[in-house]
């Protein structure tokens, strides 16, 4: 067997180099902080009692998103809100309160006054009584956080029949059929 000797200087750096492995590829949209933040969870519950899925809320720089998972719902569209109180007391979840709405809007995109908070559009429920959707809330993380973690909390309501995005203060979609109360993550 033949070696080769090499100055100790370069035995060190190659050295260091093998053991660090290859290069960092990572990019900066890659890094944890760039990622969505997990800053809200809640489980939906029916009236019996029963799980009905979950909500989160993610906060990715000033912007929070809604992801929900239903199951255990009647096919169709459902009206699905924020409401101004975290409580969802069985059977009609009437503890909620109204639609979350700090800045005093009218209900629904489609009323000339805009929308407020709490509106979010009709969730698609499948023909197995599941639905998966993604929402982005109107507005800015530093208004929007503050007013769902409040001291009263927020919940998320899903009602019965589909939101009209227009009529006030609720959109006419009927009654309360799945509730989750959000709590801060």
């Amino acid at each position: 067997m033949h070696f080769l000797k090499l100055p100790a200087a370069l035995t060190a750096t190659l050295a260091i180099t093998g053991c660090s492995g290859p290069a960092d590829s990572a990019s900066d949209s890659d890094t944890p902080a760039n990622q969505p933040q997990l800053i809200g969870t809640g489980i939906l519950q029916l009236a019996d009692g029963a799980s009905a899925g979950t909500i989160e809320l993610l906060r990715s720089g000033n912007a929070i998103t809604a992801q929900i998972t239903a199951n255990g719902l009647s096919e169709g569209k459902h009206g699905f809100h924020l409401h101004t109180t975290g409580a969802c007391d069985a059977p009609d979840f009437k503890s909620a309160g109204g639609h979350l709405n700090p800045g005093g809007a009218t209900h629904g995109k489609l009323s000339e006054g805009g929308s407020h908070l709490g509106d979010l559009p009709n969730l698609e429920v499948a023909a197995d009584g599941t639905a998966t959707a993604t929402i982005a809330l109107e507005g800015e993380a530093d208004q929007i956080v503050p007013s769902i973690f409040d001291a009263d909390g927020t919940a998320t309501v899903i009602h019965a029949g589909p939101d009209d995005y227009r009529s006030d203060p609720a959109g006419d979609a009927g009654a309360r059929v799945a509730c989750a109360v959000i709590s801060a993550s």
